[in-house]
C-alpha cells in the first residue's frame, strides 16, 4: 500500500505566463508558495482480482486501462505500463475548482505514488515535467507548467520558463524571518464559489496565438509585475509586495471579463477599506479562493469584514517538501 501527497500552492506573481501560447514566444516567469493543504494518492494492490479501481468524485472498475474515463489516471498508467490489479483512491484538504492547482498536484502525487509502487526513483524535475506532459500534451488540458513543477517541488519558488519549455527552477532568496512575515500577512478566504478554469485558460490560449494586443501586453505586465515581486521580497519590503499584488489584480483582470464579477470586485473594495493593500483570486479567476496580503495590524478587521460577506477562512503554512511519499508497505 502507497500513500502519496503532493501540496497545493498559492501563486505569488507571474500567474499567466506559464502557459505554451505566451512562454513559447516570449519565455515565461512564475513566483509561487506551496501550502500546506495537499491532493492526497492512496494506490493498493488487490487480494482478490486484477480489475483496476478509481475511486474520486466518480467510481470507476474496469479490467482494461483504455476503459478509464479519468483523462489524467489513464495516460499515467499507459505511460508507466501499469495495466492490471489497482486501486487508486483520492482525496484533497480542499474542493476542486478553487483555483489552488488541484490538478496539478493530483496528477504529481499520483506519479509519486506510482513510481513508489513500482520501486522506481525519478528525480523531482523529471517528474514535474512528466506530469506537465501527461496534462498539457495527452490530456490536453488548457494550462500551464507552474501547478506541477511547485507540486514538485514545495517551497516559495521561482520558474524561469524558456521559449522551448524548459524550466530553470530556484528557490526564492529570503531571509527565513521575511518568510514567516510574508506567511503571516497572506490571508486565504474561501468565496464558496467553485468553477472550471477551462473557459478563461482556453480563451487566454486562443487570443495569445491570435496575437491579441491587449491580452499579451497584460501578460508582458503580469510577467514584469511577478519579477518586480521577486525582488522586492528579497528586499523584505512587503508593504510593497502589498501594492504589487494590487496592481498584479487589476492587470489580470483585463484579460477577461470572466476572471471577476461585481460580487467579486466588491469583496475586493471591501477587503482594502479592511486594511488589506492588495490581493487576487487564485488561479484563472471566476472564484475559489481570494488571497489578499494585509500587515498584522489590520488582519482582525479584515476577518471581522470577510466573515460579515460570509467569507470562511482558511488557515495555512509554507510547504517545503514538496511531493512525497507518507507511507510503503
Amino acid at each position: 500500500m502507497i500513500l502519496a501527497r503532493a501540496p497545493l500552492r498559492i501563486p505569488l506573481g507571474g500567474g499567466g505566463t506559464d502557459l505554451p501560447s505566451y512562454y513559447s514566444q516570449f519565455g515565461g516567469f512564475i513566483l509561487s508558495a506551496a501550502v500546506n493543504k495537499y491532493v492526497y494518492i492512496y494506490v493498493n494492490r488487490p487480494a482478490a482480482d486484477t480489475l483496476l479501481r478509481i475511486k474520486y468524485s466518480k467510481y470507476e472498475e474496469t479490467d482494461r486501462v483504455d476503459n478509464i474515463l479519468h483523462d489524467l489516471v489513464r495516460p499515467a498508467l499507459q505511460l508507466l505500463e501499469l495495466d492490471s490489479a489497482l486501486e487508486i483512491v483520492s482525496m484533497a484538504d480542499v474542493p476542486a475548482g478553487t483555483g489552488m492547482g488541484s490538478s496539478g498536484s493530483y496528477l504529481v502525487a499520483l506519479l509519486t505514488a506510482l513510481y513508489s509502487f513500482k520501486r522506481e526513483r525519478v528525480p523531482i524535475q523529471a517528474l514535474a515535467e512528466q506530469a506537465c506532459h501527461i496534462e498539457m500534451d495527452l490530456a490536453n488540458h488548457p494550462v500551464g507548467k507552474h501547478d506541477h513543477y511547485i507540486a514538485a517541488f514545495g517551497g516559495i519558488t521561482c520558474f524561469d520558463i524558456q521559449p522551448d519549455g524548459k524550466v530553470h527552477v530556484s528557490p526564492l532568496d529570503i531571509p527565513i524571518q521575511v518568510a514567516e512575515e510574508l506567511r503571516s500577512s497572506i490571508v486565504l478566504f474561501y468565496t464558496g464559489m467553485t468553477r472550471s478554469s477551462s473557459q478563461v485558460l482556453t480563451e487566454q490560449k486562443r487570443d495569445t496565438e491570435q496575437g491579441d494586443a491587449a491580452v499579451i501586453d497584460s501578460l508582458h505586465r503580469t510577467r514584469e509585475i511577478g519579477l518586480a515581486i521577486k525582488e522586492t521580497l528579497q528586499k523584505g519590503d512587503l508593504v510593497r509586495f502589498g501594492q504589487l499584488l494590487d496592481e498584479h489584480w487589476e492587470n489580470k483582470k483585463r484579460r477577461s471579463n470572466k476572471i471577476s464579477d461585481s460580487r467579486l470586485d466588491r469583496l475586493y473594495e471591501i477587503a482594502k477599506e479592511s486594511g488589506a493593500l492588495g490581493g487576487k483570486i487564485m488561479g484563472a479567476g471566476g472564484g475559489g479562493f481570494f488571497m489578499f496580503f494585509c500587515p498584522n495590524s489590520s488582519k482582525v478587521r479584515l476577518r471581522e469584514a470577510m466573515a460579515a460577506q460570509g467569507l470562511r477562512e482558511m488557515l495555512f503554512d509554507f510547504d517545503y517538501e514538496g511531493a512525497k511519499v507518507l507511507v510503503n508497505f
